[in-house]
């Protein structure tokens, strides 16, 4: 069983929430920096043995902490992205950039379930999660277009979207709903582009 090629791009993700160096992971793991990094950017891959005893230093289970962390990460990001409870979607923290979008501040917004103003094209994307594996944990991270809702109740721009689902301290999931205008639109869902994934 191989590795998704998102692992990377999702220890770096948990290894930075904890505020932790790439030279203390290495240290804990029995490895050098250089290794931690190659397996962040994809590199070199980690047996899934490997892999899960990585996740489990990084602290791969959510805490209030992390969970304060990421909130605040997504409300200072300069990017156009939310972050919705991944089974509910009520709005758990918004950027400036997406309040803009949106002409709403994500206060008015904030535990109100989103799913109500999905376009055609994210209603379509729920569908298919659960066939490929996303609430098992086998995807935590794929590409849509969201279709053209500019126009909705709750504007949603006609840009690439990235979903990457996180672990929250109640057990459940978050889903960070990033957009990347500069990717050229390819309707459906996709695995992300390595590049992307890497950056």
């Amino acid at each position: 069983m191989s590795m998704p090629p998102s692992f990377g791009t999702r220890l770096k993700r948990l290894r930075r929430l904890r505020e932790m160096k790439q030279a203390h992971l290495a240290e804990m793991a029995g490895v050098d920096q250089t290794t931690v990094s190659r397996w962040e950017r994809g590199i070199l891959i980690p047996d899934p043995a490997r892999a899960a005893e990585l996740l489990r230093l990084v602290g791969v289970e959510g805490t209030p902490a992390l969970d304060r962390a990421l909130a605040r990460l997504v409300r200072q990001s300069t990017a156009s992205v939310h972050l919705v409870c991944d089974r509910t979607h009520r709005l758990l923290a918004a950027s400036p950039g997406r309040e803009r979008e949106w002409r709403v501040s994500a206060a008015e917004l904030l535990g109100v379930g989103l799913r109500r103003f999905a376009t055609l094209e994210i209603e379509a994307a729920e569908t298919h999660l659960r066939d490929l594996g996303w609430h098992d944990g086998a995807v935590d991270s794929l590409m849509l277009w969201p279709g053209d809702g500019r126009n909705g109740p709750l504007p949603i721009m006609p840009v690439m979207m990235l979903w990457e689902r996180l672990p929250l301290a109640d057990g459940g999931t978050a889903r960070l709903c990033s957009d990347f205008p500069d990717l050229p639109i390819r309707p459906g869902l996709h695995q992300p582009p390595l590049e992307l994934l890497h950056a």
